[in-house]
């Protein structure tokens, strides 16, 4: 639109000026749709939730305490002992008489997970042949007080994976600790 300058210093060849005005942006309609983009992802995202693995704990109550003496074969029963520098050695049976050896292993999936999917599968074909089919490998989870809080948690992980029939954290013995120093996991 054009402007009609009517003022003036009378004609005596003076410049015509234009009035200079500084452009406004409404900006209203920019944050309406900043708001409703932000409500709109806050109430379509879920938020991320603390995840915990599931560990069943005995009662301490000594008055709830159940005695289970249930016999599992040694066939059955692989006991990790969990030493320093991320090394772990685990055996087969009993620990006087073992089954399989002690033996020496890494945390991961080259280490001990190939090792207790390999008896969880011989745990599930012996419980088959006895005809007992819902049974399968116990494993007896024994750290040190050399092994780190981050290994117990890798070996409650490498359970989940590896899915044995029933696992416990037990009390490592004297003896195993002496089995540890023998092999340099202490």
């Amino acid at each position: 639109m054009a402007e009609l300058n009517t003022g003036g210093d009378g004609g005596k060849g003076g410049k015509v000026r234009s009035k200079k005005m500084n452009p406004g942006v409404d900006l209203t309609a920019m944050v309406d749709l900043a708001f409703l983009l932000i409500t709109f992802f806050m109430l379509t995202t879920t938020l991320s939730k603390p995840q915990s693995m599931p560990l069943a704990m005995p009662d301490k109550d000594p008055e709830k305490k159940i005695e289970d003496n249930t016999k599992i074969p040694e066939e059955r029963l692989m006991t990790i002992l969990i030493g320093s520098n991320n090394r772990v050695l685990w055996y087969m049976g009993k620990f006087d008489t073992p089954t399989i050896p002690p033996t020496e292993t890494v945390f991961g999936k080259n280490g001990i997970r190939k090792d207790l999917l390999k008896n969880v599968k011989l745990g599930k074909t012996l419980a088959a042949k006895d005809g007992k089919p819902d049974q399968g490998l116990v494993v007896n989870i024994k750290a040190s007080d050399k092994a780190s809080y981050k290994n117990l948690v890798d070996m409650l992980d490498e359970m989940a994976i590896t899915d044995p029939q029933l696992y416990a954290i037990g009390d490592i013995t004297p003896g195993e600790i002496d089995l540890l120093k023998k092999t340099g996991l202490y």
